[in-house]
């Protein structure tokens, strides 16, 4: 058992989070990440509708009694969102923990906490991590260089980024990007996080609603096997490499590229339904990072935790011995 803030302040079994994961954070995963006494994150625009949100709440509490939350990322979309309502759903739904992520939360942290609802809000800086604790949520999700979504554009790894939040946030931390190993929640800890989050590991388990294909997939690819996009458009992302996100970087290389130039072949439904449901790994962009070179089997969320879990205090163990 390895107990840290982050656990004694969520009330979650083990120091591992399963962040918000666009079009698979639904009650299947989340539900067996709960299970497995980590802290897990239904995504709130997964579901098409707030009144649907409600529903996969209810849905997951059936299928768990342990503690989860939900995540609310709120970035510029070209339909508007109603996200005082997807708030609103998550408080009547008596969620008592929030991950926020994107844009500046603070108008949605100062409604949770008028709630009594715990924050933890995701950062790609320092700066932006210490923005987010002056706003007052409970804790910081950092996310290095390393993982999948959006990095940023300051390009820090987390063995950098990770000490250097540590340093200056008083706030419990959660260590995202590159994670899925027990000598990484070992490492996460010796630098100054509370807890780890991981989202690639967790595609990769018996639980995530994604095509087998996906999940293989990850097993096969190495270190190597990831790509930024949008960076010309100040919005990088990393994701999984394959024929559609070369050919979106060739096409954003051209002179005087514009977002409208790969907006076909990065469409979210295109991935969602073609790679995600129907499992054409190659044609579709989708979400990965750099943890799939230490990905080697597609596992239950159990075992996936408790082998994280025993692993590191195995390492931990193993260091405590170098002493002396």
């Amino acid at each position: 058992m390895i107990s840290t803030r982050f656990t004694d302040l969520f009330g979650v079994e083990h120091p591992i989070v399963c962040g918000g994961l666009t079009g698979v954070g639904t009650a299947e995963l989340i539900s067996g990440v709960a299970e497995a006494g980590a802290l897990g994150f239904l995504t709130a625009l997964t579901q098409p509708t707030p009144e649907a949100l409600a529903r996969e709440i209810a849905r997951c509490r059936e299928m768990t009694d342990r503690p989860f939350g939900v995540n609310l990322t709120i970035l510029p979309t070209l339909a508007p969102v109603p996200y005082e309502e997807y708030r609103s759903a998550i408080i009547e739904s008596g969620i008592q923990i929030v991950e926020t992520a994107g844009s500046n939360p603070a108008e949605h942290v100062a409604a949770f906490k008028d709630a009594g609802v715990k924050v933890i809000h995701k950062a790609v800086a320092v700066r932006h991590a210490l923005k987010a604790q002056a706003l007052g949520v409970d804790a910081v999700s950092i996310d290095g260089f390393e993982c999948a979504g959006h990095p940023g554009n300051d390009d820090i790894p987390g063995l950098i980024l990770i000490p250097a939040a540590a340093r200056k946030l008083d706030i419990p931390i959660i260590a995202s990007g590159g994670f899925a190993t027990g000598d990484g929640l070992a490492a996460a800890l010796a630098l100054g996080a509370c807890a780890i989050n991981m989202g690639t590991r967790f595609v990769a388990s018996a639980e995530a609603p994604v095509h087998q294909n996906v999940k293989n997939q990850i097993v096969a690819n190495d270190e190597r096997a990831t790509q930024l996009v949008f960076r010309e458009f100040d919005n990088t992302a990393r994701v999984a490499r394959n024929s559609i996100s070369e050919e979106i970087v060739t096409r954003s290389q051209r002179p005087g590229a514009v977002f409208d130039d790969v907006a076909e072949l990065a469409s979210g439904n295109r991935g969602r339904t073609r790679v995600l449901e129907q499992g054409h790994v190659e044609d579709g962009l989708w979400w990965a990072g750099q943890a799939q070179g230490l990905i080697e089997s597609v596992e239950t969320c159990h075992d996936i935790v408790h082998g994280i879990v025993t692993d590191a205090e195995k390492t931990i163990d193993r260091l405590t011995h170098l002493r002396g």
